[in-house]
Parts: C-alpha cells; sequence; structure tokens
C-alpha cells in the first residue's frame, strides 16, 4: 500500500483518530528506571553499546539525535494499520506531510508545516547533567528549532522515586558569569561542581515544571512526562554525575565548528536573567488546575486538569474518566494522547493500558486524535467498574483552549 492509501485507510478505520506504535529511545548516558512497562529483558535490546532504554516518545515526528549509530527511525512514531490480518506502518512524519491540515489542522499545518512537538516519558535511574536546550537564535545555527520543554510526574508511573528525585534548576541568584566560566573550562578536569552554582528542588508526583530554553537543569530521577518543541538539541555542561563521568563530546553538542573551544559561547547559549530568577519556582512550577468546575465535570463522569500550561509552544492535559462512565470530551485542536491506567473505548477504538510491553510489540495505549475529530468531541467509555482511566494529553503551539496567566 503506499502512503496516501494507508493514511487514508487508517483515518476512516479509526474516524479521525489513528493507533500509533510505541517508540522507544535509549541513552548511552543513562540508566533505565524500569517504569515505562517495557519487559526488563528489553531495556537494552539493541545491546550495551547503545545504552540503555530509558524513553519513549509520543506522537513523534522528531528524530532522535544519538551519535553516530543511531537507527533509521529511532524516535518517530509510526501509525499502525490493522486490515484483514496484514498490519502496516508509516511514519506519523510522513502521515502529517500527506494529510497537512486534516491531521494537524490548517493552522498548525501552515504555520509549521508539521507537527510542532512531541512529548515523551523520561524514565532515569538517577539523576541527568545540569544541560541546557539551546534558544531558537543558537539552534538554528546547528539546522535545529530551539527547545523549551515542560515536565509532569504523572503518579501511574512513579511507584517510587529512584536514586535522585531532586532537579537541579538553573543558577543561584547573585551568581557571577565568572563562576559559570570558570566551571566550564575546568570540564575536563574532573568533577567541575557546577551544581554547587545551583538549587535542587524536591520532586512531587501529580506536579510538574515548565523549563523554557536557555535554562540549565539537571532532572531528577522521577519518571518524567515531557511535553516540547519538536527538536533535540542540547549541551551537558556538568562533567560528572554520581560516578559517572560525560564526556566532553556533549559539552559542544549542537555547538557551531567554528565555536567549539569558545568558553564563551557556552555562556552565550545560557539566558542569564531567567537562570539567576529570584522567583524561579513561582515562575515555573505547575500544579495541576481543573479545566473546568470540578463539580461540573465529577457530575458528568469525568475530572481534565491543565497539567502543562506556562508555554504557547505546547500544552498537555490529564483526563481521568470515573468507573463504568461514557463522557465526550471536546478539544480545540490535534492532540497525541498516552493512556496510563484502565481500559474500555475511544471512538472508534478499543483501548487498555499494557502491563508489560515487549521491545517491538504493538499496543493499543497512543493514538493521535485529529483536529476534526477533537473538535467534534471524542467519546470515551471507561469499561471498569472500579477503576478510573486516566490519560494524558499532549497539544502543539498556540493550543486555542490555553490560557496563559
Amino acid at each position: 500500500m503506499t502512503i496516501a492509501s494507508v493514511c487514508a485507510s487508517a483515518m476512516e478505520q479509526g474516524k479521525g483518530i489513528v493507533r500509533l506504535a510505541p517508540a522507544w529511545v535509549p541513552r548511552v548516558f543513562c540508566v533505565p528506571g524500569r517504569r515505562i512497562k517495557l519487559h526488563p529483558d528489553d531495556y537494552y535490546a539493541l545491546g550495551g553499546e547503545r545504552g540503555g532504554i530509558d524513553e519513549r516518545w509520543f506522537a513523534s515526528t522528531t528524530p532522535a539525535d544519538n551519535g553516530p549509530l543511531t537507527g533509521e527511525h529511532e524516535g518517530l512514531s509510526k501509525i499502525v494499520f490493522e486490515d484483514g490480518g496484514r498490519t502496516e506502518q508509516i511514519l506519523l512524519r510522513d502521515a502529517v506531510a500527506e494529510l497537512k491540515g486534516q491531521l494537524i489542522g490548517d493552522r498548525l499545518w501552515n504555520e509549521y508545516g508539521k507537527w510542532p512537538m512531541f512529548s515523551k516519558f523520561f524514565d532515569n535511574k538517577g539523576a541527568l547533567p545540569h544541560h541546557i536546550h539551546h534558544r531558537s537564535e543558537h539552534a538554528a545555527r546547528v539546522g535545529q528549532m530551539g527547545k523549551p520543554e515542560a515536565y509532569y510526574f504523572s503518579p501511574q508511573v512513579n511507584n517510587y522515586g529512584a536514586d535522585y528525585p531532586y532537579t537541579f534548576f538553573g543558577l543561584r541568584p547573585g551568581t557571577t558569569k565568572d563562576e559559570v566560566l570558570q566551571a566550564l573550562k575546568d570540564f575536563t578536569r574532573g568533577d567541575n561542581h557546577i551544581t554547587g552554582l545551583s538549587q535542587a528542588y524536591r520532586l512531587e508526583p501529580g506536579t510538574g515544571w515548565d523549563v523554557p530554553p536557555g535554562i540549565l537543569h539537571a532532572p531528577g530521577s522521577l519518571c518524567t512526562y515531557e511535553p516540547q518543541c519538536a527538536s533535540d538539541v542540547f549541551a551537558m555542561y556538568q562533567s560528572l554525575v554520581g560516578d559517572q563521568v560525560v564526556s566532553e563530546e556533549l559539552l559542544w553538542k549542537d555547538t557551531p565548528e567554528e565555536e567549539k573551544g569558545n568558553f564563551e559561547y557556552l555562556l552565550e547559549v545560557i539566558d542569564w536573567e531567567a537562570n539567576v530568577d529570584p522567583y524561579f519556582a513561582k515562575n515555573h512550577f505547575m500544579r495541576p488546575k481543573p479545566v473546568r468546575p470540578v463539580e461540573e465535570m465529577a457530575a458528568e463522569g469525568y475530572c481534565e486538569k491543565w497539567v502543562c500550561y506556562k508555554n504557547r509552544a505546547y500544552s498537555a492535559k490529564e483526563l481521568t474518566v470515573h468507573p463504568g462512565r461514557t463522557v465526550t470530551i471536546r478539544d480545540g485542536a490535534a492532540y497525541g494522547m498516552i493512556l496510563l491506567q484502565g481500559h474500555g473505548t475511544m471512538g472508534a477504538w478499543e483501548i487498555e493500558t499494557p502491563a508489560l510491553i515487549r521491545y517491538g510489540q504493538l499496543t493499543l495505549d497512543e493514538f493521535f486524535v485529529s483536529e476534526q475529530a477533537a473538535k467534534e468531541g471524542v467519546v470515551i467509555t471507561n469499561r471498569s467498574t472500579v477503576e478510573d482511566m486516566v490519560m494524558l494529553k499532549h497539544f502543539g503551539a498556540d493550543n486555542p483552549d490555553l490560557v496563559i496567566e
């Protein structure tokens, strides 16, 4: 079948909602936290040289940037179409190019010419190095987009906190540029102690943070749901995490060739005022916010909350449908979704939360909802009589339903 025919068939089969296959991503500098339901035998399915699989990407048209050994379609979501015992898979990226506004909406297609975000589970046993995602002007120099991102620590994937459930954000107020510059120059001399210039915050399941580009951050070990812009641009500014040495290559990752070795350029990448903001937590911490009065939603059989809502580049909601209830949920924009708990139906689809997934196995927990289907309303039924159904929904830029206070 051609891409066009698979797209048409998949859209017809799901009435504007398409099924996605799991997209697993390894990271050589990470140790899996083992909370993303991958089979215990499969966390190193790609071999020790590739590192452990500690990420699952959702609604992704963005390839992972994992160096020369990166797989051809690593990080890219695929649409699954099954009919008469035959299974076809095509890249979501190709489907967006084929269907354009029919899938993601004319507003996003006309402005971006692509689906401009993705989300993921980041599931690391320890902390990551203090690192940075470049702002647009710096990312453009290496042919990428700037990368803001947001975090939500879903209770369903945080049965334990792993080794270090604290995240360093930014720099302590009063930190000087000379102090940071010296830490960067000390990168190859052992521990450069850059987190000594930062502040750590204890992570709470059921809450989140917004992290614009240009902000240093060393994510802690809670399993993290991360809506973000469609980019994998970053650089590691910390040289030692626990006993793990960070390669100098990652310090200069996504630095233009002509700037490599220029520590002043690394300093320029930092959004200084945002990093030393004395009200950093007030400006970036997020507790869930109900989308409507809670009593009204409860009477209709559900509860929906904004969980990522401080950046117009993306947004996310957590939807809970109560046992035995059927609801119709309308949104003003296309979205990807991942089911975290429960089973039932969503539109034309049977949906269920897997307990364990083999690498390469298909599931019924991830879907992409076209803009038209979202606006018309998605009918969702929780078939359990005792358990809530819980899903996360990730939206692209300028969600018309989002109001930033």
